[in-house]
């Protein structure tokens, strides 16, 4: 969300060569480096929350913890040595590896299956022909090694490759230079300093080639222009902020360990995100992010060669939050098997994944908002670069999606203000909260008649207060809502409270936090801390579950280091 770095997003990834030929170390947004951004401002405090056992499922599998807790007090684990100081001094170089794309790519694969009944006993293995229980387990995960070096007792693949962000090491690119020395000058009392080693170090740089491809998809009809006038829209007052009473870890959703045991039926071994709306009466769609399956292990996202998927998406009626979220199915393109419903690429300086951002619903049709990435920071944690971000649409409940070939931002010389969108439904408009790539831009505000929502010429974009209509490049101008720089947007109107209310991770503030407004262009109040990062160390997301209320705030959080999603409770005075 890498030899990139997929800061949640979290992510991504390293180099890509062909989608044939994905190597085993992707190192994600955030990946290590996300690891980085995700670290407490105040590291030497330490966790308060006292120890407690690993959580178990009613399989007896043991999940993941997401909270920073202390170390057992009756098994005092010893702290490990840092390491010792690097002599050298390294100097990283481009290698370019040149990799055909051809244009137009693959058409998207919407081959669904309708799958058998789960069992009625959720600790049985629905699929034992494709997985056995010998998944992943957070108790045997190695901590400060690559959880993709020692593969299940199912893989028969070749040992991935090292989680590096360089190729393999030469004798040739990997010696160090010879220490130097500058011997003193006759007569003196003693040599001066050794000067550093220096160290070349190649970094394959992908380059794509693009080659002629298939058949393009179909041409879909160009909506007709629909400008709207502009109009007023003044601030209203700002509501009091709200005020957090308790905060709590309600269940893990996804993985090993979980109570959905997602990872034995529907091979969603790690993933993230989980951005939620109603789909229909008594459903609510869970679409997750990069998803791995079979051989995936913590820390962090997984390689091109454990089932990676660039996203999901399953179903839930669970009305009762308070005991978990529980799903009803996924949708599937094979038995036990999660679909992917939006195509990438996987080329890394192309795109190297489809991450989708929000959901809603008008009538009978599903819209999912995405962001196409091109690439994740290699230097900079929680900073990537995306090609667009744009619409799809489902007429089929969610199964299978379709990209708008019209309501697309792209992403001019990486300045797009609505690259990463979360859109909510109102009053017969729906609103487009919208942020540049990567987690360091403010938050911009359009809208659209609920009707046109795939016309991207009947949008407004909020300026100096007031709507005004999307003519050329007027998207740039649009006023930001708060100061504050925002990742992973979630925004809904609570019909409880007749108020907006808006969740994101707040990098500067070590938090991801929640605001309110009586109107979607603000005043928006103060941010009140929902999730602390001293306390959920690698936690990011919090994505807003439509049937919460004013008092009780149901959200789902990530966590970089177990690679899974957690529904949290949030209780509010």
């Amino acid at each position: 969300m890498d030899e990139e770095t997929r800061t949640p997003m979290g992510l991504r990834r390293n180099r890509r060569t062909a989608p044939s030929e994905i190597p085993a170390a992707l190192t994600l947004s955030g990946v290590l480096a996300l690891a980085a951004a995700l670290l407490p401002a105040d590291a030497g405090a330490g966790p308060t929350a006292p120890y407690a056992p690993a959580p178990m499922n009613a399989c007896g599998e043991t999940g993941f913890d997401p909270l920073a807790r202390q170390p057992d007090p009756n098994n005092p684990m010893p702290q490990p040595l840092p390491p010792p100081p690097d002599p050298a001094l390294h100097i990283p170089y481009p290698v370019p590896d040149f990799v055909p794309v051809p244009v137009p790519g693959p058409r998207q694969d919407n081959t669904r299956i309708t799958p058998e009944p789960l069992p009625a006993d959720p600790c049985v293995n629905p699929c034992p022909d494709l997985r056995n229980d010998q998944s992943p387990k957070p108790e045997n995960a190695p901590a400060t090694t690559d959880p993709a070096a020692e593969p299940s007792d199912e893989t028969t693949t070749e040992p991935p490759e090292p989680t590096t962000t360089e190729p393999e090491p030469t004798p040739e690119t990997t010696q160090p230079a010879p220490e130097t020395t500058t011997p003193a000058p006759s007569g003196g009392s003693g040599a001066l300093p050794k000067l550093p080693q220096i160290q070349f170090d190649p970094r394959t740089e992908t380059v794509p080639i693009p080659i002629p491809g298939g058949d393009p998809e179909p041409p879909q009809p160009q909506p007709a222009p629909a400008v709207q006038p502009i109009q007023p829209a003044p601030r209203a007052a700002a509501v009091d902020p709200l005020q957090l009473d308790t905060l709590s870890v309600v269940n893990q959703m996804t993985g090993h360990g979980s109570s959905n045991r997602t990872d034995m039926r529907w091979s969603v071994d790690g993933t993230d995100l989980g951005l939620m709306w109603q789909t229909k009466p008594g459903q609510v769609a869970v679409v997750f992010g990069d998803t791995f399956g079979k051989g995936w292990g913590p820390i962090g996202a997984g390689t091109g060669d454990q089932d990676w998927r660039s996203n999901a998406i399953g179903f839930s009626s669970t009305r009762d939050l308070s005991q978990g979220l529980t799903f009803d199915g996924f949708a599937q393109d094979s038995r036990c098997h999660a679909a992917e419903i939006l195509a990438s690429r996987k080329i890394d300086n192309f795109e190297i994944t489809t991450i989708p951002t929000s959901g809603f619903a008008i009538g009978d049709r599903q819209y999912l908002t995405y962001m196409s990435v091109a690439r994740w920071s290699r230097n900079k944690p929680g900073m990537w670069w995306t090609n667009l971000g744009g619409i799809a649409w489902s007429d089929d409940g969610g199964s299978t999606w379709t990209k708008s070939e019209w309501a697309r931002w792209d992403n001019f010389f990486g300045a797009g203000r609505f690259q990463v969108m979360a859109m909510a439904p109102h009053d017969g408009y729906v609103y487009m909260f919208g942020t540049p790539n990567g987690r360091f831009g403010t938050i911009g505000l359009g809208r659209v008649p609920s009707d046109q929502v795939l016309n991207k010429s009947a949008y407004q974009y909020w300026i100096d207060d007031h709507w005004v209509p999307a003519l050329g490049p007027d998207e740039l101008l649009a006023t930001p809502l708060v100061s504050d720089q925002a990742g992973e947007l979630s925004v809904r109107y609570d019909d409880s409270t007749k108020q907006w209310q808006m969740v994101y991770l707040d990098l500067e503030r070590n938090q991801i936090v929640v605001r309110t407004a009586a109107q979607p262009q603000g005043a928006w109040s103060d941010p009140v801390a929902l999730v602390d990062l001293d306390d959920y160390p690698t936690a990011y997301g919090g994505y807003i579950h439509p049937w919460s209320t004013g008092k009780d705030l149901y959200f789902t959080m990530s966590a970089w280091n177990s690679y899974n999603v957690y529904l949290m409770h949030a209780k509010l005075k």
